[in-house]
């Protein structure tokens, strides 16, 4: 009799351990994905919810200032109908890519005799000097070029001083050449710390051994170097590309009428009530951001990126 309470009592106790065992993977499951719960609510109710609310809002219409939900293409056709407007799109399309290029063609030299010819003791200051621009607000690193460049700024005063101009050179700000100008001043940072953790990592052994082969030192540069730190130099680009394509304090401060981007005219759209519209230039914006990941996607490895 009493064996057989016996049996029975550890039955009863091993059911209640298998109950008991998903509730406790359950728990410890919670556990490890908590952490995620601050982020996914700063996502999804930053970035996600109105990312949803701009796509609806590129779609709506704007009737007497009022957002009317009357699903159309208007807004595009609006948008793709003005030359004014597919102007400013086609400029602020190819001053992004010229700064860009400007950008990590600057910053890769720079990277590159930090990496191979500056002493590590060395590294570091000269790095910090490079992030010292962040220290400083953005609106008044841009605000700072006008006082440089304007007909009353540093250079036109040096110039005049040395004599070699009688009059201040007006063509130095307000136009789309003084927005590249500022833009690559301002994100080389963004490419040179980028570059330089991709190439302090690259075995320096292997340039030296194809240009003891007989490589000249661009083409071992070229078919050794590059492919192998390509995941940095893509990140660069990304880094650069995306934040430029968006910009609207740059363009508004030093470019004038003459150096407008898109982001301008988001701006001005939204401003004057027209919600809908500026939301589908926005969103053209981010289409065009989305494509170019998707094409760098097969590049974009994070063990090669970040070196694991």
């Amino acid at each position: 009799m009493t064996s057989s309470a016996g049996q029975a009592e550890a039955v009863v106790r091993g059911a209640g351990a298998i109950r008991a065992r998903p509730r406790a993977v359950l728990t410890s499951r919670l556990g490890e994905y908590a952490g995620f719960g601050p982020v996914l609510l700063l996502f999804g109710g930053f970035f996600f919810a109105p990312l949803v609310l701009i796509i609806a809002y590129s779609f709506w219409q704007v009737i007497d200032y009022n957002v009317v939900q009357n699903w159309t293409l208007d807004n595009y056709r609006y948008f793709l109908s003005v030359p004014t407007y597919v102007r400013t799109f086609i400029a602020t399309l190819w001053m992004t890519a010229l700064a860009t290029v400007l950008t990590i063609g600057i910053a890769f030299p720079f990277a590159y005799w930090l990496t191979r010819y500056v002493s590590r003791s060395w590294q570091r200051p000269l790095l910090l000097l490079v992030i010292i621009p962040f220290w400083t607000s953005y609106l008044l690193r841009v605000a700072s070029w006008i006082t440089i460049l304007g007909e009353g700024g540093v250079v036109n005063r040096t110039l005049e001083a040395l004599g070699l101009i009688h009059q201040p050179l007006s063509f130095l700000l307000y136009n789309r050449w003084a927005v590249i100008f500022v833009l690559v001043y301002l994100y080389f940072p963004f490419a040179a710390l980028t570059l330089f953790s991709a190439l302090e990592r690259f075995d320096w052994n292997q340039l030296k051994a194809a240009m003891d082969l007989g490589a000249p030192p661009l083409t071992a540069i070229w078919r050794i170097m590059l492919p192998q730190i390509r995941p940095g130099v893509i990140t660069a680009v990304i880094f650069v590309f995306i934040p430029i394509l968006g910009e609207y304090l740059t363009p508004q401060l030093v470019g004038g009428v003459d150096g407008v981007m898109i982001g301008n005219l988001v701006v001005n759209f939204f401003v004057g009530a027209q919600y809908t519209r500026g939301a589908a230039i926005a969103l053209l914006i981010t289409a065009i951001a989305v494509a170019m990941l998707i094409l760098f996607r097969r590049s974009l490895v994070l063990e090669q990126v970040y070196g694991r």
